[in-house]
């Protein structure tokens, strides 16, 4: 990792700050927004609330609607109603993500508010996340239902390098969500899943190249025959990408696999691998030649769906993660420094969900894992950790227009102890299915990791007393529906409080780890998707943050108090179709790669343009221009991004 370039001091510290977990003990000051800013930095809520009561007034009238919004798990656990969840979730959906030539997951991520991904230098490099503001790895990801991070089990490689499999759709919950799934759903859980294969069977090979010596290639089949399902697709590149070192080679696969039994039972499996090799020379002032970082990540899960009685069904799926990471550092007639990270988990889950009160639906299950990791670098980690958990939901429809949910969970590990959290939401739709009210209040928490409960180096010493960090938070928002599936607009306000954040304190010796900081989160998020059927789309987001380290009344880092997106689609006709989009950032205080102080980034606007042609009915060529403006950019301090790049490519499909 980029750490490796420092002490093995400076990694400890440097690496959490790479993450944004840790502030810096230099930081400049935070100003507060007064009144007459805070109208100010309002104004595009007016703005867009007026747009979205213009395209109300424009959309043709209709009458009450029938909900044609789709459904969505994450949130609850089930299968559920975009317009009956009082919580604020986005869905990325495989065609909206093909539509718009989106490849990676941290690019898709990129256009839903709250959650700008940062680099840490060219295509492959680590990316991080700050869900509504939450640290880094405050943040859960779930693959194919299960875990994919936990506190000693990192994400950014993955989320930095892997592809997106044929027909991989997105989920994203913000806010608290340790209810439903524990440690890490702190800012949120973004759910990536692999669909269920269905229809006649189907082909798809793609290739695409460009700048930077780029060159990737896709092959994909889906289909239901013989009474299975199958949804099936390999990827793998290379890019030189623009630095010396900084090539990056990857491979992908993701499988799924289900077979009905009978009326009763399904029974399936999946599997998500990644590949990857970066050449990472470090930030622009190291420039290292050498140095690489490797990662083999899969994922594997076996599950079944059962049908207990008409009004009871279950799900039970066993899975299991195989991660092993190295940064090596080869000296040029020296010894090669090698760091090497594994982590391994088996999971069992199991859920079950009673419909027989009326107007209610009732979930309850329980998770267990096991995860062990051993890590050569600092720290010198070698732990295993146990967890049981169980949680139970009750959705409840007490009048047609009003839908409740209330949850409570209990995880229990061997490390440090148990937590309990719990959850409610509401919402109301108008009677017409054109408006909705909703509110959500949670509870969250942060497991502490194996080094900074144990780890042990020169000068340092774990904490083994440490306590979860904590969160308490809620939104509150508006969610207008366009008729005629025109699309919709929605408003939110939310904040999250947080307490007992892990530190590093070097101050003493040994230095140790202990519960001290206290921080906040509150901003504003607005969202608003246009679409016209065979005219055009039009989707923009937009995100105010404050985001405040309590203890020390200093900003957070890598926060902007503005970041959004928009983009413009438009079919013309013919087989052509093409957009533009845009991603913005604003000014956030972050560590200067050179001095190590605490700096203003400035801000940036990066430009793409995207453009498709079906030649015929089973081929397409597709071409795209990322940063199409050349703009000179450091999403972090000190790792310059890429410039203008062009790509081109051809689909073939059968």
């Amino acid at each position: 990792m980029n750490s490796q370039k420092h002490s093995p001091l400076l990694a400890a510290e440097l690496r959490p700050l790479a993450l944004g977990r840790y502030p810096l003990p230099a930081k400049a000051g935070l100003a507060r927004v007064g009144p007459a800013r805070l109208v100010r930095r309002m104004a595009p809520i007016w703005a867009a609330l007026g747009v979205a009561a213009a395209l109300r007034a424009q959309t043709p009238a209709a009458g009450p609607a029938e909900s044609a919004e789709p459904f969505v798990v994450t949130a609850t656990r089930t299968p559920e109603d975009i317009r009956t969840l009082g919580s604020a979730v986005d869905l990325l959906t495989s065609d909206d993500l093909v539509r718009r030539q989106i490849e990676t997951l941290a690019d898709a991520l990129g256009g839903i508010p709250g959650g700008p991904a940062f680099a840490n230098g060219a295509p492959g490099s680590d990316v991080s996340v700050f869900l509504r503001g939450a640290n880094s790895d405050q943040t859960l990801f779930l693959v194919d239902g299960i875990r994919f991070n936990d506190a000693n089990t990192d994400y950014s490689v993955f989320l930095g390098g892997a592809r997106l499999g044929a027909g991989d759709s997105v989920e994203v919950v913000r806010g608290p969500q340790s209810t439903l799934y524990g440690s890490e759903a702190v800012g949120g859980v973004v759910s990536l899943a692999s669909p269920k294969g269905a229809g006649a069977p189907s082909f798809s090979f793609s290739a695409e190249a460009g700048t930077y010596g780029t060159i990737e290639g896709q092959v994909a089949a889906q289909g239901a025959q013989d009474g299975w399902m199958y949804s099936v697709s390999a990827s793998g590149g290379h890019t030189d990408n623009a630095r010396i070192n900084n090539t990056f080679d990857n491979g992908n696969t993701a499988v799924r696999l289900d077979r009905p039994l009978n009326d009763a039972v399904t029974v399936g499996v999946t599997l998500r691998g990644f590949v990857g090799r970066y050449g990472d020379p470090g930030d622009m002032y190291t420039n290292d030649r050498y140095d690489y970082e490797k990662e083999n990540n899969w994922l594997g899960t076996a599950f079944a769906e059962l049908r207990l009685a008409p009004d009871w069904t279950a799900r039970v799926t066993l899975g299991d993660q195989d991660r092993r990471y190295q940064a090596v550092a080869p000296d040029p007639g020296g010894p090669v420094s090698i760091t090497t990270v594994k982590n391994r988990r088996e999971v069992l889950d199991a859920q079950t969900t009673w419909t027989g009160l009326e107007r209610q639906r009732i979930t309850a299950g329980i998770t267990g894992e096991d995860a062990a990791t051993l890590n050569t670098g600092y720290g010198s980690i070698d732990q295993r950790q146990t967890l049981f958990a169980a949680f139970a939901q009750d959705e409840w429809n007490p009048v047609g227009a009003v839908h409740l949910t209330g949850g409570l969970r209990y995880d229990d590990f061997d490390t440090f102890g148990s937590e309990t959290t719990g959850r409610a939401t509401a919402a109301w739709l108008s009677p017409d299915s054109s408006v909705k009210a909703r509110a959500s209040y949670g509870t969250g928490f942060n497991a502490p990791s194996f080094l900074e409960l144990y780890g042990t180096a020169t000068g340092y010493k774990g904490n083994p007393n440490l306590r979860p960090e904590r969160a308490s938070g809620g939104d509150a928002g508006l969610d207008f529906y366009f008729p005629q599936q025109g699309g919709s607009f929605s408003a939110t306000w939310f904040r999250t409080d947080y307490r007992d954040l892990i530190v590093y304190n070097f101050s003493v010796y040994p230095g140790t780890t202990a519960n001290v900081d206290r921080a906040r989160t509150d901003g504003v998020e607005l969202e608003i998707r246009f679409a016209l059927p065979n005219a055009f789309r039009f989707e923009a987001s937009y995100t105010y943050l404050e985001a405040d380290d309590l203890t020390d009344a200093t900003r957070l880092l890598r926060r902007p108090r503005d970041s959004g997106s928009a983009d413009l689609w438009r079919d013309f006709g013919g087989g052509f179709s093409g957009g533009v989009g845009v991603g913005a950032v604003g000014t956030r205080q972050d560590v200067d790669a050179l001095t190590y102080l605490t700096v203003n980034d400035p801000s940036y606007a990066v430009f793409r343009v995207y453009a498709a042609w079906a030649v015929s009915r089973t081929v397409t060529v597709k071409a795209r221009i990322e940063n199409l403006l050349d703009r000179r950019y450091q999403p972090v301090n000190g790792y310059p991004a890429l410039g203008a790049a062009a790509f081109a490519g051809v689909q073939w499909s059968l």
